[in-house]
Order: C-alpha cells, then sequence, then structure tokens
C-alpha cells in the first residue's frame, strides 16, 4: 500500500466543493481543509506507484478548481504506540 499526502491549492470559493468531490475519488482516503499555503491534503492510499500517478495526474489534474498540487510520497509511518515503545527502550527493569 502507498501512502501519499496531496497538497493543493483551490482557486479562490472553491475549497468545499472541490473537498467534496475529492472525498469521492478512489484511492483518496480522507481530505483536510488547512491553513497556510495550501487549501486541502489529500490523502492518498493506493496499491501501486502506477495507480498514485493515475490518481495524481489524471483525476486530480482534470478536476475544475485545482490551481497546483504537491504530492509527498511517505515512506514509512510512525503512530504514537511506535514512538512510546522506542522512548521505553532500556527503561524496563529486566524480567525473571
Amino acid at each position: 500500500m502507498i501512502t501519499a499526502f496531496v497538497l493543493i491549492q483551490a482557486a479562490r470559493g472553491q475549497v468545499s466543493a472541490l473537498a467534496q468531490t475529492l472525498a469521492e475519488l478512489p484511492g483518496v482516503a480522507e481530505v483536510y481543509s488547512v491553513s497556510g499555503q495550501h487549501d486541502l491534503v489529500a490523502i492518498a492510499r493506493v496499491a501501486s506507484a502506477d495507480d498514485l500517478s493515475v490518481l495524481v495526474t489524471d483525476r486530480l489534474a482534470g478536476l475544475p478548481g485545482i490551481v497546483s498540487t504537491q504530492t509527498l510520497l511517505a515512506f514509512r509511518a510512525y503512530s504514537r504506540h511506535d514512538l512510546e515503545s522506542l522512548f521505553e527502550v532500556g527503561l524496563r527493569a529486566p524480567g525473571p
């Protein structure tokens, strides 16, 4: 499974409509409206790099209201559980 974050700049007045359209696309798991230089972040979860390419360059690029995109490919996920276990290394008392 490939996860990517697609940062999107939307045309003025198009954020809500665009977010709803994006959320319905196959391969888009979640869409967030955000502050800063981008208006939306779409979380893509697809089976292959080819699927990501089709999603971003074919499906997203053709949507009305998208001014620009920037795609960030995720290499590894770290959860709170993973981070807590890293900090606990060596702190536990040895077992019997």
